[in-house]
């Protein structure tokens, strides 16, 4: 099409504005989008028509709404491709716990086999260390009661109760559920 003589803003945007818009919404399938990128690319040739760099022209029109049309397809491709990696996550994050619960037996909790491994371990520690775990996890008493009972202070108690967790949690590792459950969910 022959170059049109555009004076001012107002003219383009009447001349313009409807067929643009027709266009990008084919492509975008938004119209608020489609409205964003007429409205930005208008504004766009305006501003070079009125700086003389380009002579107004309906293929100069279609380039620009292409390119702005393409970039926002673009980004929702990527968008759309992150949303569905981290579904993608979020699926097998829980299929794993799935797995993980269902892989759970109670029986093997208070299997003979963790009992052993529990009970080596206590046998291991230190009696006051021992004496302070016991009465925490299997007697179920606070850390204040302890610390009353046993004439020490809650940070000693404290202390204790962590300088026996790590070597059972070392020796429970094939068995971390049942260590968390026997030993931290209190």
């Amino acid at each position: 099409m022959i170059p049109t003589e555009i004076h001012d803003f107002n003219t383009l945007y009447l001349q313009s504005y409807k067929k643009a818009f027709i266009f990008t919404k084919s492509f975008v399938h938004d119209e608020c989008v489609a409205e964003d990128i007429v409205s930005d690319s208008l504004i766009k040739i305006w501003e070079n028509v009125k700086m003389k760099r380009v002579e107004y022209s309906d293929a100069l029109l279609l380039t620009v709404l292409k390119n702005k049309s393409l970039d926002y397809l673009k980004h929702e491709a990527i968008k759309n491709d992150v949303i569905h990696s981290l579904a993608d996550i979020s699926q097998r994050e829980l299929e794993l716990r799935i797995s993980t619960l269902q892989a759970c037996d109670p029986q093997e909790i208070f299997s003979e086999e963790v009992k052993q491994i529990v009970t080596s371990t206590l046998a291991a520690l230190p009696e006051q260390t021992r004496r302070i775990f016991v009465m925490s996890r299997f007697q179920n008493k606070s850390n204040k009661e302890i610390a009353d009972q046993l004439g020490v202070s809650v940070k000693s108690v404290e202390y204790h109760i962590t300088k026996a967790l790590k070597p059972l949690r070392e020796n429970l590792k094939d068995y971390w559920l049942i260590f968390y459950f026997l030993f931290f969910l209190k």
